[in-house]
This record gives C-alpha cells, structure tokens and sequence, in this order.
C-alpha cells in the first residue's frame, strides 16, 4: 500500500511542475484572448493661414502684452471639419489684401505712365503693353499675396474646386472678350481712333469712332455722342465695316436730281464747283459727277467727293455741298423738280350732276 500511495504522488507531482523551456502548457480546448483594436488617432487642426502663426510668434518675442492681444483675437475662431479660421486669421487677410492690392494699383500705374512715354511704340502698341502689363501686374500680387499669407491651398482644395467651377463659368465671356481684345490690338484691325459702321438695336446704321477697347468691350461714339458698347468677341467673329483700317479717306455720295428741261452740262460743272467750295473735301482724289437714272420726275446725279476726316462727320459735308449748289443752281436758272401729277376725270351721269349741282350753288351765290 505504501509502495502504491508513493507513485500516485509522484505522477501528480510531474503534472504540476512547468516544462523546461519556460513554455506554459494549456488546455488543448483552451479559448484564445481576443486582441485589442488600436484606438484610432485624432485628426489634426489645420491652420489655413500659416502666416498668422510666425506672425503671432514674432510679435510675441517683441512684446507680451501685444502678444496677449493677438492670442484673444486668435481665440475666436470658426472650425469647419479639420479647418480653423480665426478672427487673426480674417484681419491678417483682409490687410495683406490691401497692401496687395494698393502696391499693384501705384506699380500699375507707375508702369502705364513709363509705357506713355515710349516715343517709339504707337498708340495701339501702347495699349497693347497697358494691357499686358495689367494683366501681369495683377497675377503677381494674387501669387505674392497667396505666398505673404502662407494659406494652405490643399486645405481648400474642395471650396477652391467649387468656386473655380462658378467662376469658369460666370467669367467664360469675359475672358474670351479679354483675349479678343488683346488679338484686336495685336493684328491692329480695329485700335482707338477707328472709324466703324455700328447698327442700333432698331437696326438704323450709323459710324462712330472707337474710343476705348476696354478688357470687356469696345466703346464706340456716335456724332450724336452715343456711346455704343461692342462685346470684342463680337467684333473678331462679325463683319466689321471699318472705314479708316488701312486708309483715314472715305468717298461720300451727294444725291442730286434736276429738271428734264435743264442744261445738263451747266448742270455737271455747277456740281462740281459746289463740292470743291466745301471746305473739308480734298482736291486730291478730286470730286466727280455721275449720272445715276432718269427718275420719274427728274434726271438723276451722284457726286462722289472724298474727305480724310470721317470722325467729324459726313452728314455735314453733305449739307455744305447741297447749300452750296442750291445758290448756284438760283444763280444759273437750273431747276430742282418736284413731283407733279395729272388727274384725268372721266364723264359719267353722277359727274355731270355733280357739276351741274356746283354751277346752280354757283349761279344762286352771284
């Protein structure tokens, strides 16, 4: 029995004791511990305006007290999702806004008064640089002031997609009239100074000079000082009549009509004379006189005089000559017919009792 009590005791004692290697035996049908899933990590708050930290730091280096006020001002702030704006943030772009815009404004115009006096560009090559001038001018101070902010586009890169989509948009037709201006000016067919056809909205044609080609459109006026506002993408797809594009000389026509009983040759040479006595038609080309038609009631010329100065009107011209020509028409006896028509009455009963109804009130009056 002892022998028996003995080995039972040493097998229970080998089950107890760990193996040699240090390993912990378990249970075969043990369960396994589930593992711990990482805790995730907080997203980052990201400073839109990174100018507005090394600012805030450099003022707070200087002095505390102006420190103090900059950290209150950035306290109050707007958090959108991982964005943050502060109050800082908005005044510090609202100034670097200004100086941008002040210092392009004074370098703009610094520029376009040294383009001015260029002697040896001429009035379209200096509206030209004007022009490509401003447009430099202003994409640098939008760049100089994204770089003086330190703004984080990426940040914005939703918002930003949004606008630029709007704005590509709204803005289609005003950069395709920028960049229609810009081909105007570089090929010169149409430049300040230009005299060009232009039809109102009740499609009456009238001339008018170019005065402006702004970034938008072109400002044409009119001798009656209306002022017509021409889209330049318009005037690059259109036909545009232009009237001093290579030559300032025009050729008006005068209508004149005059009496089948007149003295055709006198005639010619008194319309001639009348053209030559207006001040502002050139002796070189000089005016000539064509017979245009036999009219219904008269025999009728054209005079073609030219003159250089289309701008100060033509309208004008034609009144000098047809008051210089009517005097020298009294002064010669030729005629300026007018219509005339004849009037046949044919008899019938209901005639002739009206006539004789006139004859009696005719009679009873005397």
């Amino acid at each position: 029995m002892n022998i028996l009590a003995a080995a039972a005791q040493a097998v229970v004692t080998d089950s107890e004791t760990p193996p040699a290697d240090g390993a912990s035996a378990a249970p075969a049908d043990a369960t396994p511990a589930p593992t711990p899933l990482p805790e995730p990590s907080a997203t980052p708050t990201v400073e839109v305006v990174e100018a507005a930290d090394k600012l805030k730091e450099g003022v707070t280096a200087q002095s505390k007290t102006a420190g103090a006020f900059l950290e209150r001002l950035d306290a109050i702030a707007v958090q959108v999702g991982h964005i943050r704006i502060s109050l800082f943030d908005a005044l510090l772009v609202v100034g670097v806004i200004l100086l941008v815009i002040t210092a392009a404004m004074v370098i703009n115009r610094i520029g376009k008064r040294a383009i001015r006096k260029v002697g040896r560009f001429d009035e379209t090559q200096k509206l030209l640089a004007e022009k490509l001038l401003t447009i430099v001018v202003w994409a640098a101070a939008f760049f100089i002031g994204i770089d003086l902010l330190g703004i984080d586009l990426t940040a914005l890169a939703f918002f930003g997609g949004a606008f630029g989509l709007a704005i590509g948009f709204g803005l289609q037709k005003t950069f395709g009239n920028l960049i229609a201006g810009i081909i105007l000016l570089m090929d010169k067919s149409i430049k300040p100074g230009d005299v060009i056809a232009v039809t109102d909205m009740a499609g009456n044609e009238t001339f008018g000079q170019i005065r402006k080609i702004g970034i938008r459109a072109v400002s044409v006026t009119t001798r009656d000082e209306r002022e017509y506002l021409i889209p330049n993408e318009n005037l690059m797809i259109n036909q545009v009549e232009n009237w001093s594009y290579s030559s300032k000389k025009v050729r008006m026509q005068v209508h004149v009509g005059i009496s089948y009983n007149a003295d055709m040759n006198l005639a010619e040479e008194l319309m001639l004379e009348a053209a030559k006595k207006a001040p502002r038609v050139l002796d070189t080309p000089p005016p000539t006189v064509w017979m245009s038609e036999y009219g219904d009631n008269s025999v009728n010329f054209t005079i073609h005089c030219w003159i250089v100065d289309p701008e100060e009107g033509v309208g004008n011209v034609r009144s000098t000559v047809l008051k210089n020509l009517w005097w020298l028409f009294k002064e010669h006896g030729i005629e300026i017919p007018f219509p005339q028509r004849d009037i046949n009455l044919r008899g019938n009963a209901q005639f002739e009792a009206l006539i004789a109804a006139l004859e009696g009130d005719r009679a009873a009056k005397e």
